[in-house]
């Protein structure tokens, strides 16, 4: 395990932050947890709530075995325990979008125990950074509904198309010591969420969002008070509520002062917390076991068939392409999403040899598609299109430079590589007399920058290269052009 060295320095020396993390994930799920109301995203409001969801009167909830199939599955891809009896508890609280006045959720006995997952902080290097962050349980709890406060000058509305949603609480334990690893923690546990496909990762649409908690000590101190800021919904905000939220509480300390244990929301156009409400312990929610709900029990065939359905992992995967020859940099790049990945698997099946694959697809293709702002899945080239091209690369067809020009015009029209090179004569070519014959000119209009390179200026020979590629419009082998130069020029 790599420990690491993050410390901010105050006026009265090094402080050492302490994070831990609370996501809660939406599950991927057609109905909700404990009703068969709809869970689509941007419904109109009030459009997606069954009775049970509405708390209406003799209403008893049902638990949605999918929902529990992906909980735990989720858990088998942190490799964490998977507790075969788990109970459901009430939570009691009031609050506007909670209908029942209380959250169905799992305390005492939840679904998943102990896990672990891996992070690095080092992209040109992910094997040598890497730090095991503890999980400390996944439990499966009901969302609440939405509050709206602005569709109305002096009134709130309520849309309940969230309650009732399933979640996944996936707590951490406080291993984290940085802004950075936290946010490495986040990135990677929502890589495994989406590549499971129990929940789609979608923070911008509240499907996934974490509750960070901080607390800074002394180096080697025990663990200061803890402040939670709440429902952050992307990585570099979770970075920054670290790195802000760390510095606040150490000022106040040096000040005199002394933290209180208190809810926080984050206000990212000021770059800083503010206080929410002060932080309630499990006591004050008064959880007893819910008495509606039978205790969950899951039979080895059922745990066997969720186990079955679980994909190759990205750490799996990377090591894959790592064995394929892959560097350790461009197996991470494309494992990190599954989209990504999933693209570049089909690449290889459709024949792509994985180290030529690797450096196109992380240098030509995602440079095209960061420049025209598009996802790997509204890619214009397909996977096997993209085999083909390579392909013609390979057999000496077209060289780096053609294959640009041809990757271009795919982009541009989705025709495929082998139909581009015979539509425009784009084929490379390694005709030595025709090679010969350039040379000799562009070596007697430059008759001056000959005398150079016999003179010992070396570097002009691949201006010489360059002038005859130009001639020839890209089409004539490098590697022959640089044989028959060397020969002309000896």
């Amino acid at each position: 395990m790599t420990e690491s060295t993050y410390t901010i320095t105050g006026e009265t020396g090094d402080w050492e932050v302490v994070v831990g993390l609370e996501v809660h994930a939406q599950v991927t799920s057609n109905a909700k947890l404990f009703s068969g109301a709809a869970t689509a995203f941007g419904a109109e409001p009030n459009t997606q709530v069954s009775l049970v969801d509405a708390a209406m009167p003799g209403m008893l909830p049902v638990p949605n075995r999918e929902c529990i199939r992906q909980a735990v599955r989720t858990g088998m891809a942190i490799d964490a325990q998977i507790n075969k009896w788990s109970r459901f508890d009430r939570k009691n609280y009031f609050y506007a979008d909670l209908p029942q006045g209380y959250q169905i959720s799992q305390l005492y006995h939840p679904i998943v125990g102990e896990g672990s997952l891996d992070i690095s902080l080092d992209e040109k290097n992910p094997e040598g950074s890497v730090k095991t962050i503890g999980i400390e349980r996944i439990h499966v709890e009901q969302d609440a509904g939405k509050l709206m406060h602005d569709q109305h000058p002096t009134r709130s509305y309520v849309d309940l198309n969230r309650s009732g949603v399933a979640l996944m609480e996936i707590v951490s334990k406080p291993d984290m010591r940085s802004p950075q690893e936290a946010g490495a923690y986040l990135a990677k546990l929502r890589s495994i969420l989406r590549y499971v496909g129990s929940c789609d990762g979608n923070m911008d649409q509240g499907s996934m969002r974490a509750d960070v908690n901080v607390s800074v000590r002394k180096p080697g101190a025990e663990f200061g008070t803890r402040t939670e800021t709440k429902n952050v919904n992307s990585v570099r905000f979770v970075m920054a509520v670290v790195e802000q939220e760390a510095k606040r509480q150490i000022e106040v300390l040096e000040s005199g002062g002394r933290i209180v244990q208190e809810t926080r929301l984050y206000d990212p156009d000021r770059n800083q917390t503010r206080s929410m409400r002060s932080k309630e312990d499990a006591q004050d929610y008064r959880y007893f076991p819910d008495p509606d709900l039978l205790p969950l029990e899951l039979d080895d065939a059922f745990l066997e068939e969720c186990r079955a359905s679980l994909p190759e992992l990205p750490d799996a995967k990377r090591k894959r392409y790592e064995a394929g020859g892959i560097t350790p940099y461009q197996a991470a790049v494309l494992t990190a999403e599954v989209e990504a990945a999933r693209w570049f698997d089909a690449l290889l099946e459709a024949g792509a040899k994985p180290v030529a694959a690797a450096n196109w697809t992380t240098s030509e293709l995602f440079g095209a598609l960061n420049r025209t702002g598009k996802s790997i899945e509204e890619s214009p080239v397909s996977p096997a299109q993209a085999a083909e091209l390579l392909a013609l690369v390979a057999d000496g067809t077209l060289s780096g430079t053609l294959a640009k020009q041809v990757f271009e015009i795919m982009l541009e029209t989705g025709q495929g590589a082998g139909a581009i090179v015979e539509e425009r004569g784009l084929k490379q070519t390694s005709d030595t007399g025709a090679i010969e014959a350039v040379i000799a000119d562009v070596l007697a209009k430059n008759a001056d920058k000959v005398a150079q390179y016999k003179g010992g200026k070396e570097a002009l020979f691949g201006f010489f290269v360059g002038q005859t590629m130009k001639a020839m419009g890209g089409k004539a082998n490098p590697q022959v052009v640089n044989e028959l130069l060397r020969t002309a020029l000896a």
